[in-house]
């Protein structure tokens, strides 16, 4: 039998809840909506017919209830892939650690999880309003240096054709999203490659008042030779979910609100209807 997990790489409070999220394993449901705002939680869980728990933590505002006979978790998570590899380890050991032995469990859970999130178009046929399904995320931040990702052949391919197109210092990491939700949740929505950025300014191609190395970012990625794989959007967690998921063997996609449209310039006059519309759509499908 492998050594336990030291305490000092599971946190594990003295009420017996992992250390950053607050939770026990039996407050937690088999699938999760997440949100990186942490007000956001009530408007999704205000629609459950029964709520049992609600906690929270630093940014990490969780409630477990029941909405038409399914058993739902909604946590929020913050902003920034970094946020994401803290949410996607803890929640995974809720259900894939045994926390009095600290080993490993002998069997595999496998939870699903669906994002419901804002985020950029880059192209011009996909407008401000509209509703977009993350077949696949792109990460420009560095979270998987830290990890060996595994990648088909077609993510490299990608990851291999951005950093050349966008002259980056590092490679990027693609990773597809759960084709079983994909199916079930986003099947009659636009969906294509969401582009992960390690911030909302700069890295997105936005001028304030420092100008960005690459300003025409949405130009150079809306060029590109995967036809099938159009580059839609950006938003700042997605690939960090993907990439968690695949490495931890759970079911993740995730679910964007376009708020605004970055080639005509325009943001939406009415951003909270379009993230309701999409908190509809998830949980009538999840």
């Amino acid at each position: 039998m492998p050594n336990p997990i030291p305490e000092s790489e599971l946190i594990i409070n003295p009420d017996g809840s992992i250390y950053h999220l607050r939770l026990k394993p039996e407050q937690v449901a088999e699938t999760v909506i997440t949100v990186g705002d942490p007000n956001r939680v009530s408007k999704v869980s205000s629609r459950f017919d029964r709520l049992e728990l609600q906690t929270a933590h630093r940014e990490f505002v969780s409630h477990t209830g029941w909405y038409k006979g399914k058993r739902i978790s909604v946590i929020s998570t913050g902003m920034g892939t970094d946020n994401i590899e803290i949410f996607m380890t803890e929640l995974d050991a809720l259900f894939n650690v045994d926390f009095k032995s600290r080993q490993p469990k002998p069997s595999h859970k496998r939870i699903d999880i669906v994002r419901i999130g804002t985020s950029g178009s880059m192209q011009s046929d996909l407008p401000e309003g509209s509703l977009l399904a993350s077949t696949m995320a792109v990460g420009l931040d560095t979270l998987m240096a830290f990890y060996d990702i595994p990648q088909t052949v077609l993510e490299s391919q990608i990851s291999n054709h951005v950093q050349k197109c966008l002259d980056l210092p590092f490679l990027p990491y693609c990773v597809a999203g759960s084709e079983k939700l994909l199916a079930k949740i986003g099947e009659d929505l636009p969906s294509g490659i969401t582009v992960t950025c390690p911030g909302f300014f700069g890295p997105q191609g936005r001028e304030v008042r420092l100008k960005p190395r690459i300003p025409k970012i949405f130009n150079l990625l809306g060029d590109n030779p995967f036809q099938k794989h159009a580059f839609t959007n950006f938003e700042m967690e997605t690939a960090g979910y993907y990439a968690m998921g695949k490495m931890l063997g759970h079911e993740v996609l995730s679910m964007n609100a376009i708020v605004a449209n970055r080639i005509s310039g325009n943001f939406s006059s009415s951003p909270d209807r379009i993230i309701d519309q999409l908190i509809t759509t998830v949980l009538e499908k999840i």
